[in-house]
C-alpha cells in the first residue's frame, strides 16, 4: 500500500530540529562506509538517533563557514539512508550523478526559507526533479511519469492560488518511499546508529 503525506505528519512534532532544515538521501547498494568515502567525509563518529545529528550539523556549518557539511548514514535493508540537518549535499548534481551510477538515488531537501527540492536519479541519469512547494513544475528525463503517484501520495498539482501545499514536505517523504520501498518511521530515526562525518563541498 502506497504511503501518503498523512503517514508523515509526525515529523514536526517528533523531530523539530530535522524538520526545520534537512536533506534526506537514499542510495541502493552502498554501505554507510562506502557512502561516506565517496563524499570524502572526515572526522567519523557514531551517533544514535537523527536528532543527535542536529547540533553537530550546525556546529560544522559555523566551523567550516558552510563549506563542510555534517552528514550521518545508516544501512536500511539494501539501501543507505543519509540524513543531513541543515545540509544539502544530496541536492548537488556533482555528487548525486556519480552516487547513482549503476543504481538508484532519491533525495529530498528543505531549508529554513522553505526552499525545497526532490531528485530521483537512475544510473547517473536525472529522471525527475521538482520543488515540492511547486510540484506542478517538473524537469528531468521523465518529469510526468510519476504524476499519478504524486497525486496519490498527496501533492496538489494544480497551479491556482487556492492549491493545497500544507503537507508538501510530508508528501516528499511519501514519494521517496514509493521509489525506494524504505519506510521512514519515528522509531527508525530514533534508534538508528549513524556513521557521521563532515564532507566538503565538491571542489573543496
Amino acid at each position: 500500500m502506497t504511503a501518503t503525506a498523512a503517514d508523515f505528519t509526525w515529523l514536526d512534532e517528533r523531530f523539530p530540529g530535522l524538520a526545520e532544515a534537512y536533506c534526506i538521501t537514499l542510495v541502493r547498494g552502498l554501505t554507510p562506509g562506502e557512502f561516506m568515502a565517496r563524499l570524502r567525509a572526515t572526522g567519523e563518529i557514531h551517533l544514535k538517533g537523527a536528532e543527535a545529528l542536529v547540533e553537530p550539523a550546525y556546529d560544522a556549518w559555523d566551523e567550516h563557514d558552510g563549506t563542510g557539511l555534517f552528514i550521518g548514514a545508516v544501512a536500511v535493508g539494501d539501501w543507505v539512508l543519509a540524513v543531513e540537518p541543515n545540509g544539502y549535499l544530496g541536492t548537488l548534481d556533482q555528487l548525486i550523478g556519480p552516487l547513482s551510477q549503476g543504481t538508484r538515488l532519491v533525495s529530498h531537501f528543505r531549508n529554513v526559507n522553505a526552499v525545497d527540492h526532490f531528485h530521483w536519479c537512475e544510473d547517473g541519469d536525472l529522471r525527475l526533479h521538482f520543488e515540492p512547494l511547486f510540484p506542478f513544475s517538473r524537469d528531468g528525463r521523465d518529469p510526468d511519469g510519476l504524476e499519478p503517484v504524486m497525486r496519490q501520495v498527496g501533492f496538489d498539482l494544480s497551479t491556482g492560488d487556492d492549491r493545497d501545499y500544507q503537507l508538501n514536505t510530508e508528501a516528499a517523504f511519501a514519494l521517496a518511499e514509493h521509489l525506494t520501498e524504505v519506510r521512514l518511521t519515528p522509531e527508525l530515526l530514533e534508534s538508528a546508529e549513524f556513521l557521521c562525518g563532515t564532507a566538503p563541498l565538491p571542489g573543496r
